[in-house]
């Protein structure tokens, strides 16, 4: 199953976005990852609704562009991937560990593109992603965005070769994102992690919502917006976030604000969900 950008509408994605055809170049790839990021939001959604499309190109593109949706790792990364292949970059995928690195299975997607010689880690699935590519290097930064991010590389011997390991700072301390290894990832290995996160009884996909998005207040300031099933965080680089809980009622329009339109039938159907995860009658 081979990675085929040519069903990617790149004219629709880039009105979407707001994002322009220009040569590849560091400052032109940064500019995209950020145009993504604040565009379709991060959330698990049609997990929790047992409705997951899959995650072929068409069918992300559908749901992302066409819907007015969002998505996880396999979908943002199969969405990215396919832009950057047919704007003339030298992408290609991998997967990683989340969590625990010693146990935690190869579920997350990411890319590595290579400019100039230079081989960047892009990470538009990971939920709050860094706005700038990383370079793959030890110690490496990106302090774009709401949060500083480094990369490590870790000598652990992983598939494909030595193994890289993304770390964030939000308080004083750096946490460990994920390892992402050398070997590439196919097609056939983003269907099979998708199948295990959406169904398995043990993915946190399935226990608890999440939905987020990067946005930019009126100010400048990089901002977040998160969502689960008990509150709402509204966060600003520098500042504490503000955290308040929502009355379930007030679950579609929240929703729609982070950018995950959902039609009647998926909102009523989300609340009475959401009322489960509570643990409400």
């Amino acid at each position: 199953m081979p990675w085929d950008s040519s069903a990617l509408d790149l004219d629709v994605y880039l009105t979407r976005t707001g994002a322009s055809v220009r040569p590849p170049s560091l400052a032109a790839l940064t500019d995209l990852l950020v145009a993504h990021a604040r565009t379709f939001p991060f959330d698990n959604v049609d997990v929790l609704l047992e409705q997951h499309p899959g995650v072929s190109l068409e069918v992300v593109q559908e749901k992302f562009v066409g819907r007015g949706r969002g998505g996880y790792c396999f979908e943002h990364g199969t969405l990215v991937h396919a832009v950057l292949d047919r704007l003339g970059y030298a992408v290609e995928p991998h997967l990683g560990r989340v969590g625990d690195v010693r146990e935690g299975s190869r579920t997350h997607l990411t890319l590595v593109v290579t400019l100039d010689g230079v081989r960047y880690l892009c990470d538009p699935g990971i939920g709050v992603p860094p706005l700038a590519p990383v370079a793959l290097a030890d110690h490496a930064q990106a302090p774009e965005g709401l949060w500083p991010h480094e990369i490590r590389e870790t000598g652990q011997e992983q598939p494909g070769g030595s193994a890289w390991e993304l770390w964030r700072r939000r308080t004083d301390e750096w946490e460990l994102m994920h390892l992402v290894d050398e070997l590439p990832a196919r097609r056939i290995d983003v269907e099979m992690g998708h199948l295990w996160t959406s169904t398995a009884p043990t993915s946190h996909f399935r226990s608890a919502l999440i939905a987020n998005r990067h946005q930019v207040d009126p100010d400048g300031t990089p901002a977040l917006v998160t969502i689960n099933e008990h509150a709402i965080t509204e966060g600003r680089a520098g500042e504490e976030p503000v955290r308040r809980t929502y009355d379930l009622a007030e679950l579609p329009e929240l929703l729609t604000r982070v950018g995950a339109h959902l039609s009647e039938d998926e909102a009523a159907r989300l609340i009475e969900r959401v009322r489960e995860l509570r643990g409400l009658p």
